[in-house]
């Protein structure tokens, strides 16, 4: 293994000081110009160090890029980057603030202050949620190398019309945490966001868009997001060259959990043809 620095980020919104990112940096040591880069998103109630987010970025690292991982500044994970401290935070995120969050990373990266990092070589990885977002993110800015989700969405309207009403009638609706047995509440604000841009998170539309390699990677006993989601977007891609990896007899998360404390057989299969795409499309010269 060659060896790696870690460096870590903390933006704070300048308009709202309660909601901050906090974010990592892992690129191989020693000055060797400005490396390509890969952004990491994790889903909803994830954190970028569940699981395997760590040793994903480890890998992409180890293979000349920057990993650049962050929580979501509507995740609920404080300063300990492990529990959900911030549940006022979570309440109040929304997809719209989750794009944002994205945006304002690539902003940061491209005003300098990832030296080490070359803002025009991006490349995109998001599980679940972040899969989605990361489907949006690179059909609107389109200057991305390349997008790798795992487990996607392919759609973010997953309650339905009882709920949507209950969820109104209180204010809020509640969040089981599994993991960590909280309950947590996410406000009627994330409705009315999903509600009121329907267009643009329109997943499919967005993969309609998108001119740039995609690889959709999804498992085919996913108990969270059916497998039929990721064909549904692979099917809206036109780029000529889409790939969509279904991965026999493997769950939301690829039979990890968290920590992580070993590999499987289905995530190693999903980590080298995750590199592979990211060596094929994201490393190239500027």
């Amino acid at each position: 293994m060659i060896p790696l620095e870690r460096r870590t980020f903390r933006l704070v919104h300048p308009e709202d000081p309660e909601r901050i990112l906090r974010g990592a940096i892992e690129a191989p040591a020693g000055d060797a110009g400005r490396r390509p880069h890969v952004i990491l998103l994790h889903g909803f109630k994830g954190f970028m160090d569940w699981g395997f987010f760590p040793e994903i970025a480890r890998r992409i690292a180890e293979r000349g890029f920057a990993a650049v991982r962050y929580n979501a500044s509507g995740s609920g994970i404080g300063e300990d980057a492990e529990n959900f401290t911030e549940t006022e935070a979570f309440a109040r995120n929304t997809l719209s603030r989750e794009i944002e969050d994205l945006e304002r990373v690539r902003d940061w990266i491209r005003a300098g202050n990832a030296p080490a990092v070359d803002p025009d070589r991006s490349s995109l990885l998001g599980h679940s949620r972040g899969g989605g977002l990361s489907l949006i993110h690179a059909a609107e800015r389109r200057d991305c190398r390349c997008v790798v989700t795992w487990s996607a969405v392919a759609t973010f309207d997953r309650f339905d019309e009882d709920a949507k009403i209950l969820w109104r009638e209180r204010g809020f609706l509640p969040i089981l945490n599994a993991r960590t047995g909280q309950e947590l509440r996410l406000d009627v604000t994330a409705l009315d966001d999903l509600e009121a841009n329907r267009d643009r998170f329109d997943l499919p539309a967005a993969c309609r868009r998108l001119r740039v390699p995609v690889l959709i990677v999804h498992g085919t006993a996913d108990e969270t997001v059916p497998v039929a989601e990721s064909r549904r977007l692979a099917h809206a891609i036109h780029h000529p060259d889409p790939c969509l990896l279904e991965v026999e007899g493997a769950g939301h998360t690829f039979g990890i959990r968290h920590p992580m404390k070993n590999s499987t057989e289905s995530f190693e299969r999903v980590a080298d043809a995750t590199l592979d795409m990211l060596l094929r499309h994201g490393a190239g010269v500027s």
